[in-house]
């Protein structure tokens, strides 16, 4: 069986993130066994935390365009060593329920094994991303 290479699993999630109607679409990219892990508040930010499999990474998504109007999302650079992934941007988002804006910095940590993703975690301004939601 051929895999597709980190690289090319990573350039079809970002456009799946940024295309696809439906968030399954995103979450067939991922692991069933995906360490998934959005640190913050998960008290006050229902989005982020420990998410688990596919359905995990759909919720995520969903919840995301559920919560959040999306006005900026930019990646500046992603690198890669072996099956490791590391994606740096920026975005802006707007929480539906406040109006307030999130803008951050990000960083995207990935790990692509046998074409797809087996771990993810994304490191942002959680601070800001809390007091947005209240």
């Amino acid at each position: 069986m051929t895999y597709r290479t980190p690289q090319e699993v990573t350039e079809d999630f970002f456009n799946r993130i940024a295309t696809a109607e439906d968030v399954h679409d995103i979450a067939e990219l991922v692991s069933e066994n995906v360490d998934w892990l959005v640190a913050g508040n998960t008290q006050m930010v229902p989005w982020i935390g420990r998410k688990h499999g596919r359905k995990g990474a759909a919720e995520f998504y969903a919840q995301i365009r559920e919560q959040l109007s999306s006005e900026r999302f930019e990646i500046n650079d992603i690198l890669f060593k072996d099956k490791r992934v590391i994606a740096i941007g920026q975005l802006a988002s707007r929480v539906i329920k406040t109006g307030k804006l999130i803008e951050t910095e990000f960083v995207l940590d990935m790990y692509v094994e046998d074409g797809l993703i087996t771990r993810f975690r994304m490191f942002e301004d959680s601070h800001a991303v809390s007091e947005a939601c209240i």
